[in-house]
C-alpha cells in the first residue's frame, strides 16, 4: 500500500512527503485530494520575473496593424467562445504575468554595447526568477497534479523564445488549461505571441505561406507523422496566415494577410481559417490517440501498451478530449500499479531536484545553483533544446550525467562541493565564455527538514531505520548488499547525524534515480 502511494505521488505530482505516507490514505483517497486540491491554479509570478526594457524611451515602434483579443475569463480550464473566428483569451495580461506592458523602444541594433549588455542582464535575471519561482512551486504547491502536468505540457508545446514575458505567459497560460479540455489549451498555446514567434507564424503571409507553425501543429502537438500528408501541411500553412502579435504581446489576426481562397485539408474543402483547422485535427480519433500515448509514456512507461492506451483515447475522444478525466481514468487503472511501471522510469533533472525539495523540504540559501544543477543534469526549464523537447527515457542518463547525479545528495546535505564546467549553450544569452567562467566550483549551502522523516521512524528500531527509510525514500528494491553498507555507515556515524548520513546515502543510489 505504502509504495503504490508512493507511486501515485511521484507520477501524479513531484514525490511524497513523511506526512503523505504517515496520513494512511489509500491510493483511491490519494487521487481524489490530488484532484480537488488541483481544481484550483496559482499563477507564476513574482517582481523578479516581471521584465523590463532597460532604457528610455527613443525610438518607439509604432503598433502593428490587426485586431487584439479583448474580453477576458479567469475560470481555469475553459475558455470561452464568441464566434467560430474570434476566441476569446484567457486571463487579462495585468493578471498572468502582465505580458509586454511597453512597446519595445528601441530595436537591438540600435541600442549601445552597454544597453544591450544591461538587456541581456534583465533578460537572464528574469528567467533566472522564473526557473527557480517554478521551481519551488513544484516542490511546495498543493497544486501538485496541475504543476505535473503543466510541466508535461511544457515538454509537448516545447518553445524557447528570448522574451520572459512571452515565455511567462505561455507558462501560465499552459497551467491554467492544463487540466481542462485538450481543444482549449491548443487553441490557447497557438494563439501565444512565444509560440507565433517560435514557430515563425508572424511570417505566415498570403502568397508567402510559411509552414513552420502549420507542421509542428500537426506533427508533435497533435497527430503525429504519418497522419496527415505535405499537400495538409501546406494547406493549414494558408489557414494560418495573418496570424500574429503586436509590439503588446497581445495576439493579433491579420486580415489583409490571410489567404481567403478555398482550401483542402485532411479531405475536407471550404475557406478554413486557423481555428477551423484546429477544429477538423481535433475530430480525426488519431489525435486523441496521439496525446493519449505521450501521456501514457510521461505518467506511466516509457515503452506505450497499445492494450491499455486505445481504451484510454478512446473514451479521451468521446468525452471531447477531458484532460482531467483521463488522468483519473490512467490513475485509477489496476495496471497503473502493477510492478512494470513501478520504479521503472528514470526521473528526470527537474523530477529529481524537486523530488528531492518536496521530499526532503530542501532549501537553498540562494537559489541560483538551481540552474548549474539543471545544466549540468541536461534539463533547464524555459530552454528546450527544440521544438520536439527533451527526449527523456535513457537519455538522461551518461556517464557525466549520472555522475553528477549521484554527488547531488552530498552537496545538497552534506555542504559537498559541487565541480562542473557547463557546456556552452548556442543559445545562451552570453555567448563565447570562457571555461573558466564557466566553471561551478563551490559548496552550496542549503537547509533539510528531517524532522517529518525522523517521525517515519520513531517506532523502527535502529538496526532497522535504513530498511524503513529505503522504502520512502526508494521506489525500486534496494540491493542487499548496499542496505548492509548504509546500515553500518549509519551505525558508526555519531547519533545527531546518523538520519543525515542515512538519507544521503540512500538519494546517492542509482535506485534513487528511479521512479
Amino acid at each position: 500500500m505504502q509504495q503504490q502511494l508512493q507511486h501515485l505521488y511521484w507520477r501524479a505530482g513531484f514525490g511524497p512527503r513523511p506526512e503523505d505516507v504517515a496520513s494512511g490514505l489509500n491510493p483511491r483517497k490519494a487521487l481524489r485530494q490530488l484532484l480537488r486540491d488541483s481544481e484550483k491554479f496559482e499563477l507564476l509570478d513574482s517582481p523578479a520575473m516581471q521584465y523590463q526594457e532597460p532604457f528610455t524611451p527613443i525610438m518607439a515602434v509604432s503598433p502593428a496593424a490587426g485586431t487584439p483579443q479583448t474580453a477576458m475569463v479567469t475560470t481555469p480550464d475553459q475558455t470561452t467562445t464568441a464566434s467560430a473566428t474570434a476566441v476569446k483569451p484567457l486571463v487579462g495580461r495585468s493578471a498572468l504575468a502582465r505580458g509586454r506592458n511597453q512597446p519595445p523602444l528601441l530595436r537591438r541594433q540600435d541600442m549601445t554595447a552597454q544597453q544591450r549588455k544591461m538587456q541581456n542582464d534583465n533578460i537572464r535575471q528574469a528567467f533566472y526568477a522564473m526557473n527557480t519561482g517554478w521551481m519551488n512551486q513544484m516542490a511546495t504547491s498543493p497544486t501538485q497534479l496541475r504543476e505535473k502536468l503543466t510541466f508535461f505540457w511544457h515538454g509537448h508545446f516545447a518553445c524557447r523564445v528570448r522574451r520572459p514575458d512571452a515565455a511567462l505567459h505561455l507558462n501560465n497560460t499552459i497551467r491554467q488549461l492544463a487540466l481542462g479540455n485538450f481543444g482549449d489549451l491548443l487553441l490557447a498555446v497557438s494563439k501565444e505571441p512565444a509560440m507565433l514567434q517560435f514557430l515563425n507564424n508572424q511570417q505566415n503571409r498570403k502568397q508567402r505561406p510559411n509552414e513552420n507553425f502549420a507542421r509542428e501543429v500537426m506533427e508533435l502537438f497533435t497527430m503525429g507523422r504519418g497522419n496527415y500528408t505535405e499537400t495538409d501541411v501546406k494547406e493549414a500553412a494558408r489557414a494560418f496566415t495573418g496570424w500574429g502579435y503586436n509590439v503588446k504581446g497581445e495576439f493579433v489576426f491579420r486580415s489583409t494577410q490571410h489567404d481567403t481562397d478555398s482550401k483542402t485539408f485532411l479531405g475536407r474543402a471550404g475557406n478554413f481559417n486557423g481555428e477551423e483547422v484546429l477544429r477538423i485535427i481535433l475530430e480525426q480519433p488519431c489525435t486523441a490517440e496521439f496525446i493519449t500515448t505521450k501521456l501514457y509514456r510521461f505518467f506511466v512507461n516509457d515503452t506505450p501498451n497499445m492494450a491499455h492506451i486505445r481504451p484510454l483515447a478512446q473514451a479521451f475522444f468521446k468525452s471531447n478530449y477531458n484532460i482531467s478525466a483521463l488522468m483519473e481514468q490512467l490513475f485509477s487503472a489496476d495496471w497503473f500499479y502493477e510492478p512494470a511501471n513501478v520504479g521503472t522510469r528514470i526521473k528526470s533533472p527537474i523530477e529529481l531536484l524537486a523530488g528531492i525539495k518536496r521530499t526532503m523540504g530542501l532549501q537553498l540559501i540562494d537559489d541560483k545553483p538551481l540552474i548549474v544543477f539543471q545544466k549540468a543534469l541536461g534539463q533547464t526549464l524555459f530552454e528546450p533544446p527544440n521544438v520536439a523537447g527533451w527526449p527523456g527515457g535513457r537519455n538522461w542518463i551518461d556517464s557525466s550525467s549520472l555522475l553528477y547525479r549521484l554527488q547531488l545528495p552530498s552537496v545538497l546535505l552534506k555542504n559537498a562541493e559541487f565541480n562542473v564546467a557547463l557546456k556552452e549553450d548556442e543559445n545562451d544569452l552570453k555567448p563565447q565564455v570562457s571555461k573558466a567562467d564557466r566553471t561551478f566550483r563551490q559548496q552550496v549551502k542549503a537547509s533539510v527538514k528531517l524532522t517529518p522523516v525522523q517521525a517515519l521512524l520513531a517506532k523502527t528500531a535502529p538496526t532497522q531505520q535504513a530498511a524503513k527509510l529505503s522504502e520512502f525514500l526508494l521506489q525500486a528494491p534496494i540491493r542487499p548488499e548496499n542496505l548492509a553498507l548504509i546500515q553500518q555507515a549509519a551505525n558508526q556515524s555519531p547519533e545527531e547525524g546518523r538520519l543525515r548520513t542515512m538519507v544521503t546515502s540512500l538519494l546517492s543510489l542509482p535506485e534513487y534515480q528511479l521512479m
